[in-house]
């Protein structure tokens, strides 16, 4: 048997007709789009357990890349999240993996060690519906990075930190307070204070709409639960979704449930990697993914613009 027939079985969805195409379709993005003609920025945030260093020296690789792929310059920003986690109360960093990534909020152990290891939130519940006990305090957290040290391009985010990227982009979306105190009446999560700000920007937002977002092995929530409103209405900032073929600590169905609650949901909205829970720094072809969606998102940003200072520089009869 050929060695690409052995691979595809491996491997069955990154030889699918559908990924191929979405891997060249990137791939050509990649090499053919000029990069922006001004400096990117972006926010990345870390997954459960990690923090903002260790987040940054797992993606040194990719970070050469960019810096490579981007010459006006790229800027990216590794906050930690504020919740720190203790083996006593998390049973993954005990060695048992949560089944999403996010652990389990439990014990009570009074001598807990503290080490380096970091949440956006503790997840409640043994099934899903969960609660997302300290949410507020996370993405209180990313406001605040957001205010100090923004403007900001866009969010990238692993797992917990992808889950998180795409409530970022939600919540900065116009209209998006509207639908919290909607859903508020149902039930629903109140749109977080620490968003509100008055800055100029639409709607008195502590920043603005971001340009797009990524979400490695990121999630949704599912099920009956405060938080629809991050995803209804849909979210409109065009995310990109990569998954892991072997992931077994993001069940796959959580991942598609994210990618369905965003727009821009095409196929080539969505890559899949030969590996497991892990940001594909080094693999070209996510890599590819990766630099071509930015130049994108970027590439059409900087034509709008010329197009608007043409229509401004044009003489008309009044």
């Amino acid at each position: 048997m050929r060695l690409r027939h052995l691979l595809a079985l491996s491997n069955p969805r990154l030889y699918t007709p559908t990924n191929l195409r979405t891997s060249y379709y990137w791939r050509t993005m990649a090499a053919a789009a000029p990069p922006p003609t001004r400096s990117v920025k972006i926010l990345m945030l870390h997954g459960y357990t990690q923090s903002g260093p260790l987040f940054q020296a797992k993606t040194g690789a990719l970070r050469k890349t960019l810096q490579k792929a981007f010459p006006s310059g790229i800027e990216l920003v590794y906050p930690t999240a504020p919740i720190r986690l203790t083996p006593a109360d998390e049973s993954f960093l005990a060695g048992s993996t949560g089944k999403d990534g996010e652990g389990k909020g439990g014990g009570d152990n009074k001598e807990e060690q503290e080490i380096d290891a970091w949440a956006w939130w503790r997840r409640k519940g043994d099934a899903e519906p969960y609660t997302y006990e300290g949410l507020e305090l996370g993405l209180s957290h990313i406001a605040s990075v957001l205010k100090a040290q923004g403007p900001f391009d866009g969010v990238v985010g692993f797992s917990q930190g992808g889950a998180a990227a795409a409530m970022v982009a939600s919540l900065l979306e116009p209209g998006r307070r509207e639908a919290f105190e909607k859903q508020y009446k149902d039930g629903g999560m109140r749109y977080p204070e620490s968003f509100e700000a008055d800055t100029g920007y639409m709607e008195g937002s502590v920043h603005a709409p971001l340009k797009f977002a990524v979400s490695y092995s990121g999630f949704a929530a599912r099920g009956k639960n405060p938080y629809h409103a991050f995803y209804e209405p849909r979210i409109a900032t065009p995310i990109l979704h990569f998954l892991g073929t072997q992931d077994v600590v993001v069940e796959e169905a959580r991942s598609l449930a994210l990618v369905k609650a965003c727009t821009h949901s095409e196929d080539k909205y969505v890559v899949y990697h030969p590996g497991g829970h892990f940001l594909p720094s080094t693999q070209k072809a996510s890599v590819n993914a990766l630099i071509g969606f930015i130049k994108e998102v970027l590439q059409g940003e900087e034509e709008s613009s010329k197009e608007e200072e043409s229509v401004e520089d044009m003489d008309v009869p009044f």
